[in-house]
């Protein structure tokens, strides 16, 4: 089952990530190199170009990747990075170092993004957001890796389950099943 929808703006509020296939959207330090060569169907990236007003996400996950501006710079729009020290981040064109509470960076970058969509690339600050009711959609794209090590999606521990309906046509409730074959070597 693949979504073939088409990401579409709309004022959404979505927790948007690559990840791998157990679990991780960055390897240990935030790592993402195992990304290289994963590819998505035709035309994603530009969906999300057009449809993406603002980002926001975590200073972590700004500093490591040393201001490289999201889809290989074919985005151009406001970033916001909420962070508990904004005092010693280095100044960026285009982005904004908020120290706020979740849900006030949601309003700012909503307010940023207009009619497109606010795209949050952070695990913490999106199980915040989740937490709070404030993520409209939670949108992956799972990688054909296992990495076994690295930095969750969801990560909360003796939390209760959170139950997610599937985007799209059929049953809502229905397990997304994917099927993988290990890479041989030699």
């Amino acid at each position: 089952m693949t979504d073939t929808e088409p990401q579409t703006a709309g004022g959404k509020v979505l927790w948007h990530f690559t990840m791998s296939l157990d679990g991780f959207v960055a390897g240990p330090n935030h790592d993402m190199g195992w990304m290289a060569g994963s590819t998505g169907r035709p035309g994603l990236v530009d969906e999300y170009v057009k449809s993406t007003g603002a980002v926001l996400g975590g200073r972590d996950g700004w500093d490591v990747a040393g201001g490289h501006r999201p889809y290989g710079g074919a985005w151009d729009g406001s970033i916001f990075v909420l962070t508990h020290h904004p005092e010693d981040a280095k100044p960026v064109d285009g982005v904004t170092f908020l120290s706020c509470d979740p849900a006030e960076a949601v309003r700012i970058g909503l307010k940023a993004a207009g009619e497109k969509n606010l795209e949050v690339f952070s695990p913490s600050i999106g199980r915040q957001l989740l937490d709070l009711g404030l993520i409209d959609e939670i949108d992956l794209h799972i990688a054909p890796v296992l990495l076994g090590q690295g930095i969750r999606l969801y990560d909360n521990p003796g939390s209760v389950p959170v139950r997610l309906h599937k985007v799209g046509d059929g049953d809502s409730t229905a397990a997304v099943n994917v099927r993988f074959r290990p890479v041989k070597n030699g």
